[in-house]
């Protein structure tokens, strides 16, 4: 798969542009910490699944389906080992008790929803898409179940609810049960629901934007655990999903969408989840924030390396 250097970049400055916008609204007091909260949790619910239905095509294709299968079978890889390498790297040894569970999941989940939707769409089309499709059923299914029991610690009925009800996995099976059946909706049905989809890649980007202006950089920048832990997940994730999928030689274009989701800084769940389960909310937001930052400067390296994999 080619990556168009020139256009990857166009892409990364439009995010940007679209990132400051919502750092400035922040900034000028337009959005609060509510409406924030209630706009991530619109595009959870209803903005994303629209756009992972709409991603996969009108007519069956069996290239393309694979590329979905492959994209899942990697998504399960990825997740089982990095679950592995978060126990083994952030132990009690040296982080002494002092944010564990937010380390481990920032290195396991990152930013594959909101951020990693828009850059596959711009950097891999079509193809791309069906094989993020496949991956973020993998990565939801891991996040709201290993992921809330790092908080937790408990496995309860309402853990597999959770899985089972979550819209973003719901759409995408039915998304792949009319592609597969080459099954159509009313031209009004498909058209309503692309127009709520297409408003998925900005607000997603306002919100990380509005969390960055939310940040006190002076303050957070003289943590070191959350900076190493920040810069692990980014060079480890990538590097590991990148050698290890292609070790079991999967398609080139699986591997090109799953190491560049890698890439992406730790998920802005992380917060979200800290407050709701009982994490430290404050520094898991600081953790993202950090991650963020950094991932400026670490995502051209990760594109370099898949250019230079030729892949």
């Amino acid at each position: 798969m080619q990556i168009e250097l020139g256009s990857f970049y166009a892409r990364l400055g439009a995010i940007g542009l679209i990132m400051a916008l919502g750092f400035l609204l922040g900034k000028l007091k337009l959005i609060s910490n509510k409406t924030n909260r209630e706009l991530a949790n619109l595009l959870l619910t209803v903005f994303m699944p629209a756009s992972l239905f709409m991603a996969f095509p009108s007519s069956y294709d069996e290239n393309l389906f694979n590329l979905f299968l492959s994209g899942l079978g990697a998504g399960a890889v990825v997740m089982l080992i990095l679950i592995i390498l978060a126990k083994i790297i952030f132990n009690k040894s040296w982080m002494k008790g002092e944010l564990i569970n937010e380390s481990q999941f920032a290195l396991i989940f990152n930013n594959a929803t909101f951020l990693g939707y828009p850059i596959v769409v711009g950097t891999f089309g079509p193809s791309g898409i069906l094989a993020y499709c496949g991956f973020i059923i993998a990565f939801n299914i891991a996040l709201f179940s290993y992921g809330i029991w790092l908080f937790e610690r408990k496995i309860t009925p309402k853990l597999f609810l959770n899985i089972l009800l979550n819209p973003n996995i719901i759409a995408v099976i039915l998304g792949m049960i009319l592609f597969i059946f080459n099954f159509n909706l009313p031209n009004f049905i498909m058209d309503a629901v692309g127009y709520v989809g297409n408003a998925t890649t900005p607000l997603s980007l306002i919100c990380i934007g509005y969390m960055l202006s939310e940040a006190k950089l002076i303050k957070v920048f003289k943590k070191w655990r959350l900076m190493l832990t920040a810069i692990i997940q980014l060079a480890l994730g990538p590097l590991v999903t990148w050698g290890l999928l292609s070790i079991l030689q999967f398609p080139a274009e699986v591997i090109a969408v799953c190491t560049l989701i890698q890439a992406l800084p730790t998920a802005t769940s992380l917060g979200l989840f800290a407050i709701k389960y009982g994490g430290n909310a404050t520094e898991s937001s600081e953790l993202v924030t950090i991650s963020t930052i950094f991932s400026i400067f670490t995502m051209p390296l990760m594109v370099f390396l898949l250019l230079s994999s030729n892949l």
